[in-house]
C-alpha cells in the first residue's frame, strides 16, 4: 500500500472515500441531494460524531425533534447519541461533506502532531 492515496470525485449523489483513500482513522462522504429530498432514516450512532460542512444549497438538519437551518459555509458537528436527520430545502439541492470520527480520540492537533523537517 502507498503512502498516500489521491482520488477524483465525479459529480455523483454520493461518495464515500473510506475505500478510495483507504482512510483509517476517519469517514468522510460527499453527497449531494436535490431540492425537497431528504435523508429516508432518522438516525444516531454509538461512538462517532458528525461534522458537517455545507458546500451549497440549504436545508435543514432535525437534532432530536429541533430543527438547525444549514446554508452554505456553515459547519455542525452532531455528538453520536443524538438523533439527526438531513432534509434539502423544497426550493434548493444542498451539497455536503461528512466526516465521521469516534468522539473523544483526537489527542493531538496539528501543531502538536506536526513533524518539522
Amino acid at each position: 500500500m502507498s503512502k498516500y492515496q489521491k482520488t477524483s470525485v465525479a459529480d455523483q449523489p454520493r461518495v464515500e472515500l473510506h475505500e478510495a483513500l483507504a482512510l483509517t482513522g476517519a469517514e468522510i462522504s460527499i453527497n449531494k441531494m436535490p431540492a425537497g429530498a431528504a435523508v429516508p432514516f432518522v438516525h444516531s450512532h454509538k461512538q462517532n460524531e458528525e461534522i458537517y460542512g455545507v458546500l451549497s444549497g440549504h436545508g435543514t438538519m432535525t437534532l432530536d425533534g429541533e430543527a438547525v437551518e444549514l446554508s452554505a459555509g456553515d459547519w455542525l458537528r452532531v455528538a453520536p447519541e443524538v438523533k439527526r436527520q438531513l432534509s434539502a430545502a423544497a426550493d434548493s439541492e444542498i451539497s455536503y461533506i461528512c466526516i465521521q470520527v469516534k468522539a473523544g480520540s483526537l489527542e493531538q492537533m496539528t501543531a502538536g502532531d506536526a513533524v518539522i523537517g
